[in-house]
């Protein structure tokens, strides 16, 4: 049985503000953090991410004493741990909701540090690494989790948190049009190739890779890295040559793949997002999966847009196609679908599971896909205390939840968050994929949500419970 810990009954973040620490200092960060200066208010989701830990059975015996180290067996002292947000961007596209309910809390990042620091020692290191969306303001999304302020309380204990922007352009749009491009700096580390082959999930699909669209306007990356037998990522050499991964994602719904969740967030861990295949050009019944029926118009919009894509790679006509977007969405409203965002897209969850497969069999060495089961173990903390529903991953609405969930299986994780949401997995061709694959290796050790056990633990419980998926 494989087991996901869950903290529920959270309410809220709490009322403090960065650097998130905890209050009163749980006795096994006495001594990295220090006793809890006086009158600093409780961090609620500092304490969720304990609690979830706590549920998911880690270091058990020790709980409660300085001694507890839940990350212990997962990583030893002197190693490499990479921390994995959810930090797509810095605002929400629906009117009037916060930003709470699109990226990972700055207080769920300060808890998987405190304790990454604590299992790895003063030898090892912690590093923070995202690719956001490539209009981010990076200075902006640090301001709003306060990573800034955790990175100087760090510094303050003698323990550095490197903070790296995985991406290697940022640019600006107008009406959904890029207009410029800022070269960025990346990982300092490089980029690795990993090429899957025959072994990505993309392998006896029916779908064209002439067809695939990437993140950008030049359609022959996204082509060029899938075709012939090949299915290549580039990807961040910090995050493949780390000892452990803690993937922070965010609970809420996405247009393409039907929900965020641990699977999908491993897409910030890219160097060049066009390698990424979202979607395929044309309807179903042209072999795509870029709108649902055969209509006229959207026949003719897409038509139109392949038109001026070699345009729209050089600069030119950004201001007319930007009109001309303005004036659809007037005609035809912002719900209409393009771009693959639908539950019909065939496209999208074979890339996140591909970059799953890419992160389970690869270390420091290289690509291991003859192994018989993964060579790293992934940390999931799943941040659901105010998760998001509506048009994500960028328009959400808040949901207060009151939830963090933590599994090292991340299909584990993604089974109960449905559950919680709402959702029937076997309907989400992302979960379903993994479990029912037969071409390996496999990213996960479930094949039915039978497999799964949740450890529940209430407010002011001390033993989580055991649930079966159907019981929560």
């Amino acid at each position: 049985m494989i087991r996901v810990g869950l903290s529920c009954g959270t309410e809220g973040y709490g009322a403090g503000n960065s650097p998130w620490r905890p209050s009163p200092v749980p006795p096994e960060l006495i001594g990295l953090l220090g006793e809890s200066p006086a009158g600093l208010p409780a961090c609620a989701g500092h304490e969720a991410v304990r609690s979830s830990l706590h549920a998911l059975g880690l270091d058990s015996d020790r709980f409660g004493t300085v001694d507890w180290n839940p990350l212990g067996s997962l990583v030893k002292p002197g190693a490499r741990v990479v921390l994995k947000p959810n930090l797509i961007r810095h605002w929400n596209s629906e009117p009037e909701e916060g930003i709470a309910c699109v990226i990972t809390h700055g207080s769920i990042l300060r808890a998987a540090a405190d304790y990454a620091f604590l299992a790895v020692g003063p030898e090892g290191s912690v590093v923070v690494a995202e690719a956001p969306q490539q209009d981010c303001d990076w200075n902006e999304i640090k301001q709003i989790i306060g990573l800034d302020a955790i990175v100087a309380d760090f510094a303050a204990r003698g323990r550095e948190l490197e903070v790296i922007d995985l991406r290697r352009e940022a640019v600006h749009f107008r009406a959904g049009v890029i207009i410029s491009r800022e070269e960025l700096q990346g990982d300092p580390k490089g980029y690795r190739a990993v090429d899957l082959g025959a072994q990505s999930f993309f392998q006896g699909s029916a779908l064209d890779p002439r067809r695939f669209r990437g993140a950008d306007y030049d359609p022959g990356p996204t082509t060029e890295q899938h075709l012939h037998g090949r299915n290549a990522y580039l990807l961040s050499e910090t995050v493949l040559s780390s000892d452990l991964i803690i993937n922070l994602p965010k609970l809420k719904t996405h247009k393409k793949t039907g929900v965020t969740l641990a699977l999908k967030n491993l897409v910030g861990i890219n160097g060049d997002k066009n390698w990424l295949p979202h979607h395929s050009v044309g309807c179903p019944e042209q072999g795509g999966d870029e709108y649902p029926q055969q209509r006229l118009v959207d026949r003719l919009r897409s038509h139109a847009f392949e038109l001026v894509r070699p345009l729209l790679a050089r600069g030119i006509g950004t201001s007319v196609v930007g009109l001309g977007r303005r004036l659809e969405n007037r005609a035809r409203g912002k719900r209409f679908v393009r771009s693959g965002n639908w539950y019909g897209n065939d496209t999208a969850w074979r890339m996140c599971c591909d970059l799953n497969r890419c992160v389970s069999y690869s270390d420091r060495d290289g690509l291991h896909l003859d192994a018989s089961e993964p060579v790293r173990r992934t940390l999931t903390i799943l941040d659901g205390i105010l998760a998001g529903e509506g048009e994500g991953p960028l328009a959400t609405r808040e949901v207060p939840l009151g939830a963090v969930l933590a599994a090292t299986d991340p299909l584990a994780i993604d089974l109960l968050a449905v559950r919680l949401m709402g959702f029937d997995e076997n309907r989400i061709p992302k979960l379903m994929g993994p479990m029912k694959d037969a071409l390996g290796p496999r990213i996960t050790a479930i094949r039915s949500a039978a497999d799964v056990r949740v450890m529940v633990l209430q407010p002011g419980q001390t033993k989580p419970s055991e649930k079966r998926l159907d019981e929560i």
